[in-house]
């Protein structure tokens, strides 16, 4: 057809979205230079013969074969006939949908297509297992394989049956099975809920997802037993932690591997909002892992933070299955973790640009067989359970993943299919037409799932597991589990392409390892300074005024958070402020005062490591120079980078400069500092931050909520703030200069700096010198509600009112 666009803006446009695309898949990489791009081969082949590789792509990974030139030629003349009309014969060239992200009759086959869907939905609300096997007996396809597990069959005839009823039972069973990580936000509260009293009622466990939970919640069968943080995720407070029985690192996801999640604007509703401690109508995106684990070390710390946060929860890492997974594994298993989640390319969201899941990810089966077998190698496999996630539809795959190294099993889109999804693959537009993936109170109406329907599916999948496990010979899940050695590729498979691959490195080995529950792997060898000196000298049974003086060193990390997980667990965040003091002299360590709640204060004369007080959850952080220092405070960094890392509320007064991606995620704190490295207050959504001095470049990039005021003695601060999301202004308003100037008077009566009694003594003459940073939409959101808030409108009222006028 004819081009309906002028031809250099045709040009430019083809350009620009090659460079975007390739700009995107390079940032998900880690990559930031087309040096590094160029011969990385950051890529593994799935089902490219080793012959096309090693003529064309030389060296690249590819651990299961394939198909040769032969079958590719035919793919690209088959496409190119499509496209031309070489003999003229007047055919039909239109290209039309392939149906390769929403299903189209006819075209791409999907695992999820109105078969499917219709018979698993029947099978869980009439509770019937027979109509079950239907489903399964879909999904399960012999003559369509759409996986690699799909190339496989059990090796019954080498084994000797066992009767059912002497397998584990199926309520055991479903006590390894989880609900998949979905946020409150992306999905509604009534599924949110549903997914979480389903699992809680068979014993089994739900995944907060990275958006937090509602107070009202925690704790109840409402709540989820799973937690999803990383420290700069959505309302991460101590009180949320100690809710968990798992605790879960989400370092990257299977089906978007290499982004963070993303919730758009027009499903932050005010709710929403408040329980991630963010702006109505702005969308919010997850700082990527690397910001706060550069390393294995940094991962090792925020376990061991995280350990401190909750004694009594297991944590998990989330990994996304590639090559060289293993290696990661081993590295996550020496650094304390109890769960390795391998998550596969399958399943995910349905809110996805097609660019971040097709032809991104690969299959779980590789990624849990190489975790699993490396982890027994390196004699690591008894630490760390297995958890395998990734489009688990039947009791076939959840053997087969036990099989290949798995104990523990998670599901996502099935449990949603279950509560009435009929995968419309509009959940970013809030548009769900069945109430699940919308935040919109209209559609919500319509939810009509039950508890009962993901119990139901569960524990069909659990039977049918003990029916192969009977046939197999095999009585319980751990004596399945690595038991490769009964797997074996079909001797007819459908298709030539099926026949191609080779499954040889990744099944028939016996490796009949896991976790031994009985063994808890002690994450210290000995008691932390909490244990020895707080937990001994507080009285933590009176709730009243009391101070502690020690001396702290490096070695002591994560100082203060094991006090404070008692406090929130007897007290929440009821106490007031300074109840327990203490007067802490030395170099503070790594994640000094992490997670600490209200009541709680710590007061360090000398400096502090990384991540100081990363997650506040409400409780008062004071850092000096100590007597006598011959420095000058303002011109000197007296805490590490990363401080106040995704703090959700409290208050930190730092006499001296800090070091880079100071208080980024900070959705609640008020903190006053003297001077910050690169990248200050990035990705914050709330709080206030006052710097009394110099910042580095890139400050509030991503900011979309909360209140800087800068300092800007020289008039250059422009050049140093990433515009993008946020606007600078003076100070022009009586409120901003008062605001401003009470954080001052409680800086310099927390921590005596000379620099904060100069501009209180000049505070006339130092006003004119600040700028206010605020973020436009947060800006915009504030006015809109102020507006209906002066019609007599309730708060809650003049909010939704305010977003539903300028929520994008």
């Amino acid at each position: 057809g004819t081009l309906d666009k002028e031809y250099f803006a045709a040009v430019d446009d083809y350009n620009a979205a090659i460079l975007h695309g390739i700009v995107k898949i390079a940032s998900k990489m880690g990559i930031s230079t087309v040096q590094s791009y160029q011969s990385a081969q950051i890529f593994e082949a799935i089902g490219i013969s080793k012959e096309v590789i090693d003529e064309y792509f030389t060296n690249t990974v590819s651990r299961v074969g394939g198909i040769g030139l032969k079958e590719i030629e035919a793919l690209v003349d088959k496409n190119h006939t499509r496209a031309f009309d070489p003999l003229g014969l007047g055919c039909d060239l239109t290209l039309d949908s392939q149906g390769a992200h929403k299903a189209r009759s006819g075209r791409e086959d999907h695992m999820y297509n109105p078969l499917t869907i219709t018979a698993l939905q029947r099978a869980v609300r009439e509770g019937s297992m027979e109509k079950f096997r239907e489903y399964t007996a879909l999904v399960d396809d012999e003559t369509k394989p759409h996986t690699l597990r799909g190339v496989l069959e059990f090796a019954f005839d080498q084994c000797t049956p066992v009767p059912l009823e002497e397998v584990e039972s199926a309520e055991e069973i479903v006590r390894r099975f989880k609900t998949g990580a979905m946020s409150y936000g992306s999905i509604s509260q009534e599924a949110h809920e549903c997914l979480a009293e389903a699992m809680n009622r068979l014993g089994g466990r739900s995944n907060s997802g990275e958006g937090g939970e509602t107070r009202e919640r925690l704790g109840t069968i409402r709540g989820s037993k799973i937690k999803q943080v990383a420290s700069g995720r959505f309302g991460v407070t101590s009180e949320y932690l100690m809710s968990a029985e798992e605790i879960q690192i989400k370092m990257a996801q299977g089906a978007k591997p290499g982004e963070g999640g993303h919730l758009p604007g027009g499903k932050v509703y005010p709710w929403i909002a408040h329980t991630r401690m963010s702006t109505p109508g702005v969308s919010l995106i997850s700082p990527p892992p690397h910001h706060d684990i550069y390393s294995i070390e940094d991962l090792a710390q925020l376990i061991y933070d995280l350990k401190c946060a909750n004694r009594r929860a297991r944590i998990t890492v989330k990994l996304v299955s590639e090559a060289g997974v293993g290696t990661v594994a081993a590295g996550v298993a020496k650094a304390g973790a109890q769960v390795i989640l391998i998550s596969g390319a399958d399943g995910g969201t349905g809110a996805a640009p097609r660019t971040s899941i097709h032809n991104a990810g690969l299959p779980w089966e590789l990624g849990v067989a190489e975790a699993h077998q490396t982890l027994s190698l390196n004699g690591l496999r008894t630490r760390v359970a297995i958890e395998a996630d990734g489009k688990l539809m039947s009791g076939r795959d959840v053997a087969i993943a036990c099989m290949l190294g798995a104990e523990e099993f998670g599901f996502a889109t099935a449990p949603l299919v279950c509560m009435g999804c009929v995968m419309m693959r509009v959940c970013n537009l809030d548009t769900c037409p069945v109430g699940i993936a919308t935040q919109n109170p209209e559609l919500r109406r319509r939810f009509a799932g039950k508890p009962e329907y993901v119990m139901n599916f569960m524990l069909f999948v659990a039977q049918e597991l003990r029916e192969i496990m009977a046939r197999l010979g095999v009585r319980s899940v751990r004596e399945l589990v690595g038991r490769g050695d009964l797997l074996r590729v079909r001797e007819k498979q459908v298709t030539k392409r099926a026949a191609s691959i080779d499954m040889s490195r990744i099944i028939g080995h016996r490796v009949n390892e896991c976790l031994d529950p009985a063994q808890v792997f002690d994450f210290h060898t000995e008691k932390t300074l909490d244990e020895r000196e707080l937990l001994r000298q507080f009285n933590l049974k009176k709730a009243r005024p009391q101070t502690v003086r020690l001396q702290v060193s490096s070695t002591d990390r994560a100082f203060g958070t094991i006090f404070g997980s008692e406090i929130t667990r007897l007290y929440g965040s009821s106490l007031s402020e300074d109840t327990y003091t203490v007067q802490a002299t030395g170099g503070g360590g790594q994640s000094f005062g992490a997670f600490i709640p209200a009541g709680m204060t710590i007061r360090l004369s000398g400096d502090s490591n990384d991540y100081f007080g990363k997650g506040l959850s409400g409780g008062k952080l004071t850092v000096y120079p100590p007597e006598g220092a011959r420095y000058q405070p303002d011109q000197n960094i007296i805490i590490g980078n990363v401080a106040l890392y995704g703090a959700t509320g409290g208050q930190a007064y730092v006499c001296g400069q800090a070091g880079e991606r100071f208080a980024v995620r900070n959705s609640g704190a008020v903190a006053v500092v003297e001077g910050v490295g690169d990248h200050g207050c990035e990705y914050m959504t709330g709080g206030c931050v006052a710097v009394l001095g110099k910042t580095g470049r890139n400050f509030a990039a991503g900011m979309s909520g909360g209140i800087a005021y800068v300092l800007d003695e020289n008039h250059d601060l422009y050049l140093r703030v990433n515009k993008q999301l946020v606007d600078i202004e003076e100070l022009t308003g009586e409120h901003d200069r008062e605001t401003l100037r009470e954080m001052i008077r409680a800086h310099v009566r927390e921590t005596g700096s000379r620099k904060g009694r100069r501009i209180l003594d000049d505070f006339e003459g130092y006003a004119p010198r600040f700028k206010k940073i605020v973020p436009r939409d947060y800006q915009r959101m504030l006015a809109a509600i102020a507006k209906y808030e002066s019609q007599n409108m309730t708060r809650d009222e003049a909010e939704l009112a305010a977003f539903r006028e300028t929520g994008r």
